[in-house]
Protein backbone atom coordinates (compact mmCIF):
# COMPACT_ATOMS: atom_id res chain seq x y z
CA UNK A 1 0.00 0.00 0.00
CA UNK A 2 1.53 3.60 -0.99
CA UNK A 3 0.70 6.16 0.68
CA UNK A 4 0.56 8.52 -2.13
CA UNK A 5 -2.84 6.53 -3.19
CA UNK A 6 -4.77 8.89 -0.68
CA UNK A 7 -5.87 12.63 -0.85
CA UNK A 8 -5.35 13.06 3.40
CA UNK A 9 -7.79 15.72 5.10
CA UNK A 10 -6.14 18.89 5.79
CA UNK A 11 -5.68 17.89 9.49
CA UNK A 12 -3.12 15.13 8.99
CA UNK A 13 -0.05 15.98 7.20
CA UNK A 14 3.01 14.14 6.69
CA UNK A 15 6.88 13.82 8.19
CA UNK A 16 8.67 11.32 7.90
CA UNK A 17 9.78 8.60 10.93
CA UNK A 18 10.55 5.64 8.56
CA UNK A 19 13.26 4.50 6.36
CA UNK A 20 11.00 2.66 4.66
CA UNK A 21 8.13 5.20 4.07
CA UNK A 22 7.31 8.46 5.59
CA UNK A 23 4.28 9.70 7.67
CA UNK A 24 3.52 12.98 9.73
CA UNK A 25 1.39 13.33 12.54
CA UNK A 26 -1.59 16.19 12.32
CA UNK A 27 0.07 19.76 12.78
CA UNK A 28 -2.59 21.56 14.65
CA UNK A 29 -2.29 25.01 16.69
CA UNK A 30 -4.08 25.42 20.21
CA UNK A 31 -7.04 27.39 18.00
CA UNK A 32 -7.83 24.64 15.33
CA UNK A 33 -7.71 21.87 18.11
CA UNK A 34 -10.35 23.20 19.98
CA UNK A 35 -12.38 23.91 16.61
CA UNK A 36 -11.93 20.56 14.69
CA UNK A 37 -15.29 19.64 16.44
CA UNK A 38 -18.63 21.32 17.54
CA UNK A 39 -18.85 19.27 20.88
CA UNK A 40 -17.03 20.13 24.01
CA UNK A 41 -14.01 18.15 23.76
CA UNK A 42 -11.64 18.00 21.60
CA UNK A 43 -7.96 16.12 20.51
CA UNK A 44 -5.08 17.53 22.30
CA UNK A 45 -2.35 20.53 20.48
CA UNK A 46 -0.01 18.31 18.37
CA UNK A 47 2.27 20.48 18.73
CA UNK A 48 2.73 19.63 22.05
CA UNK A 49 3.80 16.55 21.17
CA UNK A 50 6.45 17.58 19.15
CA UNK A 51 9.74 17.06 20.63
CA UNK A 52 12.96 14.65 21.05
CA UNK A 53 13.42 11.80 23.75
CA UNK A 54 16.54 9.85 23.71
CA UNK A 55 17.61 11.77 20.37
CA UNK A 56 14.67 10.55 18.69
CA UNK A 57 11.86 12.50 17.87
CA UNK A 58 7.97 12.37 19.13
CA UNK A 59 4.65 13.06 17.13
CA UNK A 60 1.00 13.08 17.82
CA UNK A 61 -1.02 11.26 15.40
CA UNK A 62 -4.37 11.53 14.38
CA UNK A 63 -7.24 8.72 13.23
CA UNK A 64 -10.27 9.20 11.83
CA UNK A 65 -13.22 7.29 10.66
CA UNK A 66 -16.69 8.00 8.71
CA UNK A 67 -18.12 7.84 11.34
CA UNK A 68 -17.30 10.81 13.45
CA UNK A 69 -14.91 9.23 15.88
CA UNK A 70 -11.22 10.38 16.19
CA UNK A 71 -7.90 9.39 18.06
CA UNK A 72 -4.82 10.83 19.12
CA UNK A 73 -1.77 8.45 19.17
CA UNK A 74 2.16 9.00 19.80
CA UNK A 75 4.73 6.90 19.12
CA UNK A 76 6.29 8.03 22.18
CA UNK A 77 5.35 4.80 23.72
CA UNK A 78 2.60 4.02 21.77
CA UNK A 79 0.08 5.50 23.46
CA UNK A 80 -3.51 6.21 23.22
CA UNK A 81 -3.82 9.84 24.13
CA UNK A 82 -7.26 10.25 23.29
CA UNK A 83 -10.30 8.28 22.05
CA UNK A 84 -13.55 10.58 20.92
CA UNK A 85 -16.75 8.65 20.71
CA UNK A 86 -20.29 9.64 20.88
CA UNK A 87 -22.56 9.56 23.74
CA UNK A 88 -26.27 9.61 24.14
CA UNK A 89 -26.21 12.95 23.27
CA UNK A 90 -24.63 12.89 20.06
CA UNK A 91 -21.61 14.64 21.78
CA UNK A 92 -18.25 13.26 21.64
CA UNK A 93 -16.52 12.06 25.16
CA UNK A 94 -12.83 11.36 25.41
CA UNK A 95 -13.01 8.08 26.93
CA UNK A 96 -9.12 7.45 27.81
CA UNK A 97 -6.89 8.93 30.21
CA UNK A 98 -3.88 10.46 29.06
CA UNK A 99 -1.89 14.41 29.48
CA UNK A 100 -2.33 17.21 27.01
CA UNK A 101 1.60 17.11 26.10
CA UNK A 102 4.62 14.61 26.12
CA UNK A 103 5.79 16.26 28.95
CA UNK A 104 3.92 14.67 31.33
CA UNK A 105 3.96 11.24 30.45
CA UNK A 106 7.51 11.17 31.41
CA UNK A 107 7.16 12.78 34.73
CA UNK A 108 3.53 11.88 36.43
CA UNK A 109 3.78 8.79 38.48
CA UNK A 110 1.36 6.91 36.30
CA UNK A 111 3.74 5.90 33.43
CA UNK A 112 1.59 3.36 31.67
CA UNK A 113 -1.64 5.78 30.20
CA UNK A 114 -2.75 4.62 27.04
CA UNK A 115 0.55 2.67 26.67
CA UNK A 116 1.97 -0.62 24.67
CA UNK A 117 3.50 -2.90 26.71
CA UNK A 118 6.22 -5.27 26.55
CA UNK A 119 8.15 -7.37 26.21
CA UNK A 120 5.78 -9.19 28.65
CA UNK A 121 2.75 -7.40 30.21
CA UNK A 122 2.03 -8.16 33.64
CA UNK A 123 4.00 -9.39 36.52
CA UNK A 124 6.73 -12.29 36.94
CA UNK A 125 7.64 -13.46 40.26
CA UNK A 126 11.11 -11.77 41.16
CA UNK A 127 12.23 -10.98 37.83
CA UNK A 128 13.41 -14.46 37.24
CA UNK A 129 12.99 -17.61 35.08
CA UNK A 130 14.46 -20.31 33.32
CA UNK A 131 14.40 -21.22 29.32
CA UNK A 132 15.89 -23.64 28.06
CA UNK A 133 18.31 -24.08 30.92
CA UNK A 134 19.08 -21.15 31.22
CA UNK A 135 18.32 -18.59 34.09
CA UNK A 136 17.56 -14.52 33.27
CA UNK A 137 17.20 -12.05 35.60
CA UNK A 138 15.02 -9.38 34.23
CA UNK A 139 14.54 -5.84 35.98
CA UNK A 140 12.85 -5.88 39.02
CA UNK A 141 10.71 -2.71 39.30
CA UNK A 142 7.66 -4.08 41.39
CA UNK A 143 8.84 -4.64 45.00
CA UNK A 144 10.47 -7.87 43.84
CA UNK A 145 8.85 -8.88 40.78
CA UNK A 146 9.06 -7.28 37.20
CA UNK A 147 6.16 -5.68 35.95
CA UNK A 148 5.66 -4.44 31.98
CA UNK A 149 8.86 -5.28 30.56
CA UNK A 150 10.60 -3.48 33.59
CA UNK A 151 12.35 -0.45 33.57
CA UNK A 152 13.21 -0.49 30.37
CA UNK A 153 9.76 -1.13 29.21
CA UNK A 154 7.93 -0.36 25.71
CA UNK A 155 6.28 2.67 27.40
CA UNK A 156 8.93 4.85 26.93
CA UNK A 157 10.31 3.66 23.75
CA UNK A 158 10.33 5.88 21.10
CA UNK A 159 8.50 4.11 17.99
CA UNK A 160 8.91 4.43 14.45
CA UNK A 161 5.36 5.39 12.94
CA UNK A 162 4.00 5.04 9.45
CA UNK A 163 0.34 6.60 9.21
CA UNK A 164 -1.15 4.39 6.10
CA UNK A 165 -3.97 5.96 5.75
CA UNK A 166 -6.77 8.58 7.85
CA UNK A 167 -7.76 5.42 9.98
CA UNK A 168 -4.52 3.45 10.11
CA UNK A 169 -1.28 4.09 12.16
CA UNK A 170 1.50 1.45 12.04
CA UNK A 171 3.80 1.41 15.16
CA UNK A 172 7.59 -0.43 15.01
CA UNK A 173 9.99 -0.72 17.17
CA UNK A 174 12.83 -3.67 17.84
CA UNK A 175 13.93 -4.80 21.33
CA UNK A 176 17.71 -5.68 21.54
CA UNK A 177 18.97 -8.86 22.95
CA UNK A 178 19.39 -8.06 26.45
CA UNK A 179 17.40 -4.92 26.81
CA UNK A 180 15.40 -5.60 29.75
CA UNK A 181 17.17 -8.80 30.73
CA UNK A 182 14.86 -10.63 27.75
CA UNK A 183 16.79 -12.93 25.48
CA UNK A 184 16.99 -12.22 21.72
CA UNK A 185 15.71 -9.21 19.16
CA UNK A 186 12.47 -9.01 19.01
CA UNK A 187 10.85 -7.15 15.91
CA UNK A 188 7.62 -5.99 16.83
CA UNK A 189 4.95 -4.37 14.90
CA UNK A 190 1.83 -2.70 16.24
CA UNK A 191 -1.21 -1.29 13.59
CA UNK A 192 -4.06 0.97 14.99
CA UNK A 193 -7.05 1.19 12.79
CA UNK A 194 -9.91 3.27 14.03
CA UNK A 195 -12.93 1.45 11.77
CA UNK A 196 -16.09 2.62 10.45
CA UNK A 197 -18.15 0.94 12.82
CA UNK A 198 -17.08 2.68 15.53
CA UNK A 199 -14.07 0.31 17.02
CA UNK A 200 -10.25 0.54 17.85
CA UNK A 201 -8.65 -2.50 16.54
CA UNK A 202 -4.95 -3.37 17.80
CA UNK A 203 -2.74 -5.99 15.51
CA UNK A 204 -0.04 -7.10 17.05
CA UNK A 205 2.90 -8.76 15.48
CA UNK A 206 5.64 -9.97 16.39
CA UNK A 207 9.24 -12.09 15.55
CA UNK A 208 12.19 -12.92 17.18
CA UNK A 209 15.72 -14.49 16.17
CA UNK A 210 15.98 -16.64 19.87
CA UNK A 211 13.24 -18.14 22.75
CA UNK A 212 11.54 -15.54 24.32
CA UNK A 213 8.68 -14.66 26.43
CA UNK A 214 6.65 -12.25 25.09
CA UNK A 215 2.91 -10.97 26.25
CA UNK A 216 2.08 -7.39 24.43
CA UNK A 217 -1.07 -5.73 25.52
CA UNK A 218 -2.14 -2.07 25.76
CA UNK A 219 -2.97 -0.13 29.04
CA UNK A 220 -5.69 1.95 28.34
CA UNK A 221 -7.32 3.86 30.97
CA UNK A 222 -11.12 4.21 30.35
CA UNK A 223 -13.29 6.15 31.65
CA UNK A 224 -16.92 5.81 29.94
CA UNK A 225 -18.48 9.13 31.55
CA UNK A 226 -15.20 10.89 30.39
CA UNK A 227 -11.72 11.15 31.45
CA UNK A 228 -11.67 13.31 34.09
CA UNK A 229 -14.66 12.15 35.83
CA UNK A 230 -14.31 11.21 39.31
CA UNK A 231 -15.32 7.55 39.47
CA UNK A 232 -15.66 4.17 37.62
CA UNK A 233 -17.74 2.91 39.91
CA UNK A 234 -20.96 3.48 38.68
CA UNK A 235 -19.98 1.26 35.21
CA UNK A 236 -21.53 -1.65 34.59
CA UNK A 237 -19.07 -4.94 33.54
CA UNK A 238 -20.11 -7.98 31.87
CA UNK A 239 -17.02 -10.58 31.73
CA UNK A 240 -17.06 -13.99 29.64
CA UNK A 241 -14.53 -15.82 32.19
CA UNK A 242 -15.86 -18.38 34.60
CA UNK A 243 -12.46 -18.60 36.31
CA UNK A 244 -9.62 -16.45 37.30
CA UNK A 245 -5.86 -16.67 38.42
CA UNK A 246 -5.84 -15.82 42.26
CA UNK A 247 -2.82 -14.01 43.43
CA UNK A 248 -0.61 -13.71 46.02
CA UNK A 249 -0.18 -10.23 48.36
CA UNK A 250 2.58 -9.76 46.23
CA UNK A 251 0.29 -10.23 42.88
CA UNK A 252 1.89 -13.22 41.34
CA UNK A 253 -0.63 -15.72 40.33
CA UNK A 254 -0.62 -18.86 42.38
CA UNK A 255 -0.49 -20.72 39.99
CA UNK A 256 -4.24 -22.35 40.57
CA UNK A 257 -7.72 -21.19 38.69
CA UNK A 258 -10.46 -20.42 41.05
CA UNK A 259 -14.34 -20.26 40.06
CA UNK A 260 -16.17 -16.85 40.30
CA UNK A 261 -19.46 -17.96 41.03
CA UNK A 262 -20.26 -17.07 44.60
CA UNK A 263 -17.55 -14.70 44.61
CA UNK A 264 -17.49 -11.14 43.95
CA UNK A 265 -15.41 -11.65 40.70
CA UNK A 266 -18.63 -13.05 38.91
CA UNK A 267 -19.33 -10.43 36.55
CA UNK A 268 -20.93 -13.15 34.59
CA UNK A 269 -24.07 -11.01 34.47
CA UNK A 270 -23.87 -7.35 34.15
CA UNK A 271 -23.09 -6.02 37.29
CA UNK A 272 -21.82 -2.67 38.57
CA UNK A 273 -17.93 -2.23 39.25
CA UNK A 274 -18.76 -0.63 42.84
CA UNK A 275 -21.26 -2.99 43.89
CA UNK A 276 -18.53 -5.38 45.90
CA UNK A 277 -15.29 -3.91 45.51
CA UNK A 278 -15.11 -3.62 49.15
CA UNK A 279 -15.85 -6.80 50.12
CA UNK A 280 -14.13 -8.89 52.87
CA UNK A 281 -12.54 -10.96 50.34
CA UNK A 282 -8.82 -11.76 50.91
CA UNK A 283 -7.97 -11.48 47.10
CA UNK A 284 -9.61 -8.40 46.78
CA UNK A 285 -7.43 -7.12 49.96
CA UNK A 286 -4.19 -8.60 47.81
CA UNK A 287 -5.46 -6.04 44.82
CA UNK A 288 -6.79 -3.47 46.82
CA UNK A 289 -9.75 -4.17 44.81
CA UNK A 290 -9.64 -5.52 41.21
CA UNK A 291 -6.32 -6.16 39.72
CA UNK A 292 -6.59 -10.05 38.73
CA UNK A 293 -6.18 -11.98 35.29
CA UNK A 294 -9.77 -13.44 34.21
CA UNK A 295 -9.37 -16.33 32.21
CA UNK A 296 -11.39 -15.91 29.06
CA UNK A 297 -13.91 -18.97 27.95
CA UNK A 298 -12.17 -20.50 25.19
CA UNK A 299 -13.08 -20.12 21.34
CA UNK A 300 -11.73 -19.99 18.15
CA UNK A 301 -10.49 -16.16 16.32
CA UNK A 302 -11.78 -13.23 17.88
CA UNK A 303 -14.15 -13.81 21.27
CA UNK A 304 -15.98 -10.99 23.33
CA UNK A 305 -13.93 -10.28 26.74
CA UNK A 306 -16.31 -8.30 28.10
CA UNK A 307 -18.99 -5.70 27.59
CA UNK A 308 -18.97 -2.46 29.68
CA UNK A 309 -21.48 0.06 29.70
CA UNK A 310 -21.65 4.30 31.70
CA UNK A 311 -25.47 4.73 32.86
CA UNK A 312 -24.19 8.56 32.59
CA UNK A 313 -23.37 9.08 29.06
CA UNK A 314 -24.90 5.78 27.49
CA UNK A 315 -21.32 4.48 25.73
CA UNK A 316 -21.17 1.10 25.86
CA UNK A 317 -17.62 -0.58 24.93
CA UNK A 318 -17.32 -4.35 24.02
CA UNK A 319 -13.97 -5.84 24.62
CA UNK A 320 -13.04 -8.81 21.88
CA UNK A 321 -9.96 -10.78 21.27
CA UNK A 322 -8.07 -13.68 20.47
CA UNK A 323 -6.24 -13.48 24.07
CA UNK A 324 -6.87 -16.46 26.61
CA UNK A 325 -7.21 -13.56 29.78
CA UNK A 326 -7.95 -10.31 30.17
CA UNK A 327 -6.42 -7.92 32.82
CA UNK A 328 -9.28 -6.16 34.57
CA UNK A 329 -7.79 -3.46 36.78
CA UNK A 330 -10.17 -0.46 38.80
CA UNK A 331 -7.85 2.05 39.37
CA UNK A 332 -7.01 1.28 42.92
CA UNK A 333 -3.17 3.17 43.25
CA UNK A 334 -4.32 5.72 41.64
CA UNK A 335 -4.45 8.84 44.03
CA UNK A 336 -5.05 12.47 42.36
CA UNK A 337 -2.10 13.89 44.09
CA UNK A 338 0.27 14.48 41.55
CA UNK A 339 -1.76 12.61 38.41
CA UNK A 340 -2.79 15.80 36.43
CA UNK A 341 -4.92 15.03 33.35
CA UNK A 342 -6.21 16.84 30.44
CA UNK A 343 -8.09 20.13 30.48
CA UNK A 344 -5.75 20.12 34.08
CA UNK A 345 -8.00 17.63 35.27
CA UNK A 346 -6.82 15.53 38.31
CA UNK A 347 -7.06 11.58 38.13
CA UNK A 348 -8.42 10.38 40.90
CA UNK A 349 -8.84 6.87 43.12
CA UNK A 350 -11.05 4.57 40.99
CA UNK A 351 -11.43 6.89 38.14
CA UNK A 352 -10.79 4.43 35.37
CA UNK A 353 -10.44 1.14 34.71
CA UNK A 354 -8.49 -1.44 32.44
CA UNK A 355 -9.30 -4.39 30.51
CA UNK A 356 -5.56 -5.46 29.55
CA UNK A 357 -6.06 -8.45 26.90
CA UNK A 358 -2.83 -11.02 27.85
CA UNK A 359 -1.66 -14.09 28.02
CA UNK A 360 -1.70 -14.74 31.71
CA UNK A 361 0.86 -13.09 34.53
CA UNK A 362 3.90 -15.23 35.47
CA UNK A 363 3.67 -17.69 32.54
CA UNK A 364 7.28 -18.51 32.00
CA UNK A 365 7.09 -19.68 35.38
CA UNK A 366 3.69 -21.60 35.63
CA UNK A 367 3.67 -24.91 34.02
CA UNK A 368 0.29 -25.23 33.63
CA UNK A 369 -0.57 -22.06 31.97
CA UNK A 370 -0.96 -21.57 28.27
CA UNK A 371 2.81 -20.97 26.79
CA UNK A 372 4.27 -16.98 25.99
CA UNK A 373 7.32 -18.57 24.60
CA UNK A 374 7.72 -17.20 20.83
CA UNK A 375 10.13 -19.23 18.59
CA UNK A 376 12.61 -18.95 15.95
CA UNK A 377 10.83 -18.95 12.83
CA UNK A 378 7.27 -18.40 14.58
CA UNK A 379 5.01 -14.68 14.28
CA UNK A 380 3.27 -14.26 17.42
CA UNK A 381 -0.35 -12.51 15.95
CA UNK A 382 -2.81 -11.32 18.14
CA UNK A 383 -5.57 -9.00 17.82
CA UNK A 384 -7.64 -6.90 20.23
CA UNK A 385 -11.03 -4.78 19.54
CA UNK A 386 -12.34 -1.95 21.78
CA UNK A 387 -15.86 -1.12 19.72
CA UNK A 388 -18.01 1.22 20.87
CA UNK A 389 -21.93 2.00 20.86
CA UNK A 390 -24.57 3.87 22.68
CA UNK A 391 -27.62 2.67 24.86
CA UNK A 392 -30.08 5.60 24.34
Amino acid sequence: MKLNRYVFPAVVLFAGLSTACTSEPAKQSAVDSLNHSSAAVALPDSLAFQGKYNEQATHLYVLKNKSGDEAAITNYGGRVVSLLVKDNKDQLVDVVLGHDAIGPYQEQPESYYGALIGRYGNRIAKGKFTLNGKSYQLQVNNGLNSLHGGTDGYQAKVWTGVQVDPQTLELSYTSKDGEGGYPGNLQVKVTYTLQDDHSLKIAYEAKTDKATPVNLTNHSFFNLNGAGDPSVLDHIVQLNADEYTPVDTALIPTGKLAKVVGTPFDFTKPTPIGERIDADDAQLKNGKGYDHNFVLRKGAGLKQAAIVSSPKTGIEMEVLTDEPGVQFYTGNFMTGEKDNGKGKGRYGYRSAFCLETQHFPDSPNQASFPSTILEPGKTLNSTTVYKFSVKK
